[in-house]
C-alpha cells in the first residue's frame, strides 16, 4: 500500500460507522478491527486529511515512508525503521511475545537519540498524538514503545471488533485452537464486539478473556447465530455487561429474552432480528428497570408494545430511537409520550405511518427533547415543523433527510428556533433558495447538511457564508455546488469544513 503522506494515493476514507481496519497478520487477530464509540455528528463524511494512513506490515518499518516527526532532535521515521519480527500481531499481543524485537541499545542514531526514543514521559505525551491503527504500528518497534502504548488510557472509547475466524489458530494437524486473548486484556479493553459468533464461540470467549467475568461492560453481537441458550450463558457469566447489542441475530426467540435480560442491563440495541416484536418489547420492559437507552429496528413492533413500559423506565429512559418500525403509526406515539415523558433523544426514522399528528404529540409532551430525527418520514409536512418550533426550545439536533413534503415554509418555522445546532435536510427535494434565507439568522447553527437537494442554486447557496459560526456545511449531489463555490467558501468561511 502507498503511503499517501507522500501523494501516492489520498488516505483510506473512515467508514462512517467508525470501523477501523488493522492490517492482516499471519496470527489471525491482525485483521480484527477497532471502532470508535458513538460519533459526535451523525453520518459525517470523512475528509481525507483527517483520516490516517494505514500501513501494512511490510511498509511499517521503512524508512521511506515516514511517519511524522513530532519530536526534535528524535526522528520516528528513523526509529520506525526497525524491522518487526515475523508474525508479531498488531492487537492481541501477548506481552511476552516479541522477544526478538530490538532493544533500545540496538536502535540506529546517537546515544542521546536511542535515549530520547525509550523517555517514557516523551513517549506517554508523544504517542497521543496518532490513531488506533498508527498506535497498533508503534507498538511493534520495541518493548519500550509496546510498554507505553498498551496502557489502558491509550484505548479508552475503542472497542475490538473480532470475526469468527479472526478467534481460532489452525494448528498444524488441523485442530482449531482459540486465540490468546492477553493482549487485549492488558489494554484493559472493556468493551467487545463479535461478528458471525455461535454459543460455542461466546463460551470460549468467555473462558479465554480474563476480564470477561466482571471487567467486560459491553458487548455487541452481529449476524451471529446465538440462540436461548447461548444468550442466557453470556448474561449469566458475563456480570459486568450493562450495554447490549444484537444485530442480525435471528436464531433467539422473544422466550430466550425473557430468560437472559439481567436488571443491570442500562442500554440496550436490538435491529435486523427476526423474531422480536411486541412480546420481546413486554420482557424489556418488565425485566429492565434501570434502562436509560433503547434502539430498536423491528418490523412486527406494534403500537400497543409501546405502552408497555413502566413508570420506573418512564423516570429513567432518556433515549429511544425506533429505526424502520412500520407498523408504528400515531397511536403508538400517544402510548410512547405518556410512558417515557423524560425522553431526551428520540427517532422515529423510517416510520414511514406517523404523521404531523404524531409529531403534534411528541412536541407537546416531550419538552426536553434535545434530538428528534424524522427522517424517511413521507407524511411529514411543514404543519410538524411548525409545531416542533413552537413547543421544543431545548432541540438542538433536528434530522429531516427525504422529508419531501417540507417547503421553503416550513424552514421559516424552524427560523426562530435559537437552540438549533444540528439540521438535517437531506434530499429534501422541495427545498429552494428563498428557504435557505431563512436559515441565515441562525446563529446557533453549527452543522447544516443540504446533501442531494436539487433545487439549490449556486447563488442561494453562497449567501450561507452569513452563517460565519458554521462548523460543518455538507452539499454532496447537490447541483449548484461548483468547484467555483467551494472556493468561494473556503476564502469566508476559512473555519467551516465543506463536505463536496
Amino acid at each position: 500500500m502507498s503511503n499517501p503522506r507522500n501523494g501516492d494515493t489520498k488516505p483510506p476514507c473512515l467508514p462512517r460507522n467508525g470501523l477501523v481496519k488493522i492490517p492482516t497478520q499471519p496470527n489471525g487477530l491482525g485483521s480484527a478491527s477497532i471502532t470508535k464509540g458513538t460519533p459526535a455528528v451523525k453520518n459525517r463524511l470523512c475528509q481525507p486529511s483527517s483520516v490516517p494512513a494505514i500501513l501494512s506490515p511490510a511498509l511499517a518499518h521503512r524508512s521511506d515512508l515516514p511517519i511524522p516527526s513530532l519530536a526534535s532532535p528524535l526522528s520516528l521515521a528513523t526509529l520506525a525503521s526497525v524491522s518487526s519480527p515475523p508474525g508479531a500481531s498488531l492487537v492481541g499481543l501477548n506481552a511476552s511475545e516479541g522477544s526478538e524485537q530490538p532493544s533500545p541499545e540496538r536502535l540506529p542514531g546517537s546515544p542521546s537519540e536511542r535515549q530520547l526514543a525509550v523517555d517514557e514521559k516523551i513517549l506517554n505525551r508523544l504517542f497521543w498524538y496518532f490513531s488506533a491503527c498508527e498506535k497498533c504500528v508503534l507498538a511493534q518497534v520495541c518493548k519500550a514503545w509496546r510498554r507505553v502504548l498498551y496502557q489502558p488510557k491509550f484505548w479508552v472509547g475503542l472497542t475490538p471488533v473480532l470475526h469468527t475466524k479472526e478467534l481460532y489458530n489452525i494448528l498444524p494437524g488441523g485442530e482449531k485452537e482459540f486465540v490468546s486473548l492477553q493482549g487485549f486484556a492488558v489494554r484493559g479493553f472493556d468493551g467487545f464486539c463479535l461478528v458471525g459468533v455461535s454459543d460455542l464461540d461466546i463460551c470460549e470467549f468467555i473462558d479465554n478473556y480474563p476480564l470477561s467475568k466482571k471487567g467486560v461492560k459491553s458487548m455487541s453481537l452481529k449476524r451471529s447465530t446465538i440462540t436461548d441458550a447461548g444468550l442466557e450463558v453470556m448474561l449469566e457469566q458475563m456480570q459486568g455487561v450493562v450495554r447490549l447489542e444484537l444485530s442480525g441475530c435471528n436464531d433467539f426467540t422473544e422466550a430466550g429474552l425473557w430468560s437472559s435480560l439481567n436488571a443491570r442491563i442500562t442500554a440496550l440495541s436490538v435491529s435486523d432480528c427476526i423474531n422480536v416484536a411486541d412480546d420481546a418489547i413486554a420482557a424489556i420492559s418488565q425485566l429492565l428497570p434501570n434502562l436509560t437507552e433503547l434502539n430498536l429496528q423491528a418490523y412486527h413492533v406494534t403500537d400497543t408494545a409501546l405502552a408497555y413500559f413502566t413508570a420506573k423506565q418512564g423516570y429513567t429512559t432518556h433515549t429511544l430511537r425506533l429505526n424502520s418500525c412500520w407498523e408504528i403509526t400515531n397511536h403508538g406515539v400517544v402510548n410512547m409520550v405518556h410512558s417515557l415523558p423524560n425522553l431526551s433523544v428520540l427517532s422515529l426514522s423510517g416510520c414511514s405511518k406517523v404523521t404531523d399528528d404524531g409529531v403534534e404529540l411528541v412536541a407537546e409532551n416531550l419538552r426536553k427533547l434535545r434530538s428528534l430525527d424524522l427522517s424517511w418520514c413521507p407524511r411529514i409536512t411543514d404543519m410538524a415543523l411548525e409545531y416542533i418550533a413552537c413547543d421544543l426550545h431545548k432541540l438542538e439536533e433536528l434530522v429531516l433527510d427525504r422529508c419531501v413534503r417540507i417547503t421553503d415554509t416550513g424552514l421559516s418555522y424552524l427560523s426562530t428556533m435559537s437552540s438549533l445546532r444540528s439540521l438535517y435536510l437531506r434530499w429534501c427535494c422541495q427545498v429552494q433558495d428563498f428557504g435557505l434565507k431563512h436559515l441565515l439568522g441562525m446563529g446557533s447553527l453549527r452543522l447544516l447538511s443540504l446533501a442531494g437537494c436539487p433545487l439549490l442554486t449556486t447563488t442561494g447557496l453562497s449567501g450561507l457564508v452569513q452563517l460565519q459560526d458554521l462548523e460543518e456545511l455538507e452539499l454532496t449531489n447537490c447541483p449548484g455546488a461548483t468547484p467555483e463555490l467551494f472556493k468561494y467558501f473556503s476564502q469566508h468561511l476559512p473555519c467551516c469544513m465543506v463536505i463536496e
